[in-house]
């Protein structure tokens, strides 16, 4: 179940005490090509569940031993970032304000709307998919962000801020041709084949805590 292939993989962890529910609900989900993960016992699913894993989780709000609304608390607390649906046979707005608050990304009441249970996860892991990108290239940019030397540094924030070569040497008490020298390298270091990918990419990151 934890092997590469699964990670890569958008899947479904279906959690829900109700055997009845638990096969319905993953027959449901099947077709539309997802791979469901079902887990009858909250407890085996938080010790069992591939984390780095692509995908969603739709978690059954009442169950015995420990509630859906405590399952999410941990996975927030975890840092878990796979979108979480909720599901319930007794809402209330109590319970939706509290789902919400703790991070759930819809509240779904049962017998679950088949049409609205799909477009949830659907919209759950193309979500997912994309935040989990961004991660990817996020800290493939911070480590290239690392092999820049101090003075490297010094210029691309000061190409950022959109000063010009004469200037940035000017700033930095340099010469031109070294700092054309040093512009060169902080392209080619972080694979920028133009000042819009550089403010693009990096930009942000310059600044920002743990890049320096």
């Amino acid at each position: 179940m934890n092997t590469a292939r699964d990670a890569l993989s958008p899947t479904v962890h279906l959690i829900d005490d109700d055997e009845a529910v638990r096969e319905s609900l993953a027959l449901l989900i099947g077709t539309v090509g997802l791979r469901v993960v079902a887990w009858a016992d909250p407890r085996a699913f938080l010790a069992g569940f591939e984390r780095e894993g692509i995908g969603a989780i739709v978690l059954d709000v009442r169950m015995p031993g420990i509630s859906g609304l405590n399952v999410l608390d941990t996975l927030v607390a975890e840092g878990v970032d796979q979108p979480v649906i909720m599901l319930t046979g007794h809402g209330t707005v109590d319970m939706c304000r509290r789902a919400f608050k703790a991070g759930a990304a819809e509240f779904l009441e049962k017998p679950v709307d088949d049409e609205a249970l799909i477009e949830a996860l659907q919209q759950a892991v193309r979500q997912h998919v994309h935040l989990r990108q961004r991660t990817q290239t996020d800290r493939a940019a911070r480590e290239r962000l690392q092999q820049l030397s101090p003075r490297e540094r010094e210029v691309l924030a000061l190409i950022i801020e959109g000063l010009s070569n004469k200037g940035i040497a000017r700033a930095l008490e340099l010469s031109p041709r070294t700092v054309e020298t040093h512009r060169a390298h902080v392209f080619e270091k972080l694979g920028a084949d133009s000042l819009a990918q550089l403010v693009r990419g990096y930009a942000a990151l310059v600044n920002a805590p743990g890049t320096a």
